[in-house]
């Protein structure tokens, strides 16, 4: 990707990954405009030498390029209105949420018809991954406004993959969290069964990580589940359930059989419902061992 364009970028969703490229983009020299409707959320932007307005309407007045990190359908829908009334033509958003094809592609519609282009650019990264701009983006959609945004993902990732058609992004990323799904656990597994075979598990999480059984959840999780600090979530098992949904229901519509995937939903399922919903998806750590602890409840 070429360009050296440092123009005002907006950032709409300041969670645990917009506040992440935004703070990244501002130290690769860009002017960081943002909206979050939580107060919090836009005091960190402003801690990280960015710009936070009130609302989306505001960035869509002040940016001609804007990331998306929204965490629902709804919120990309109001979004979306919000930019329609009040972007200039031309203007190019990337849309960089898990969220139904269907929905970003309805939005996709309701902004070209103001002239706004709407990029399908899904990440391929944690949150930790997010901070230290070691994200890889599923670009798709309109060459030409790939192009042109290129310096700003180069602000923000380590890499970027044009795959086509609007909407190969998204199919691209739910391939990506089939195996995240299924790495987690299995990192969750092999660090424990390190641990209760008397070996140091961090130790495990070293050595393995350096050899032919390594994965990137098991270095990038793995520290979390040795130290026990899924209490802070780069990605919580509340929204990770809503990625398991889109995994499942793109493998129904493939007709993909998925034994190893399906294995893990009631994992996840026992981290959300026992007290881990807002923790690191790392926390299936803990739920493997109690079934270590109980084996006759997993009968």
């Amino acid at each position: 990707m070429s360009g050296n364009n440092k123009g005002p970028v907006g950032v709409i969703g300041l969670g645990i990954m917009g506040s992440a490229m935004a703070a990244n983009l501002v130290q690769s020299g860009f002017e960081v405009i943002g909206a979050d409707i939580v107060a919090g959320c836009r005091d960190e932007l402003t801690k990280a030498g960015g710009t936070a307005v009130a609302n989306a309407r505001e960035v869509g007045k002040r940016c001609r390029h804007i990331i998306l990190a929204l965490a629902s359908e709804a919120a990309l829908s109001s979004v979306c209105a919000e930019l329609a009334a009040s972007c200039v033509p031309g203007t190019i958003v990337l849309e960089t949420g898990t969220l139904p094809l269907a929905a970003k592609q309805k939005q996709r519609t309701l902004l070209a018809e103001k002239g706004i282009t709407l990029l399908d650019c899904t990440l391929s990264g944690t949150g930790a991954q997010a901070r230290k701009r070691d994200l890889a983006v599923y670009a798709s959609g309109d060459a030409g406004a790939i192009e042109e945004v290129g310096p700003v993902i180069n602000g923000f990732a380590r890499a970027c993959y044009e795959l086509g058609e609007f909407g190969n992004g998204t199919k691209m990323k739910l391939v990506a969290n089939l195996l995240v799904a299924i790495h987690n656990v299995a990192a969750a597994e092999a660090i424990l069964l390190g641990a209760r075979s008397g070996l140091d598990p961090a130790t495990v999480v070293r050595v393995v990580a350096d050899g032919a059984g390594g994965s990137r959840m098991l270095e990038v999780r793995g520290p979390a589940m040795v130290n026990r600090t899924w209490d802070e979530a780069t990605m919580k098992n509340s929204v990770w359930q809503k990625d398991m949904k889109l995994i499942g229901e793109a493998l129904q519509a493939a007709g993909c059989p998925a034994p190893l995937f399906s294995a893990t939903i009631p994992i996840y399922t026992a981290a959300t419902a026992s007290g881990h919903a807002e923790h690191d998806t790392a926390a299936v750590y803990e739920i493997l061992e109690r079934m270590a602890l109980n084996p006759a409840a997993n009968q």
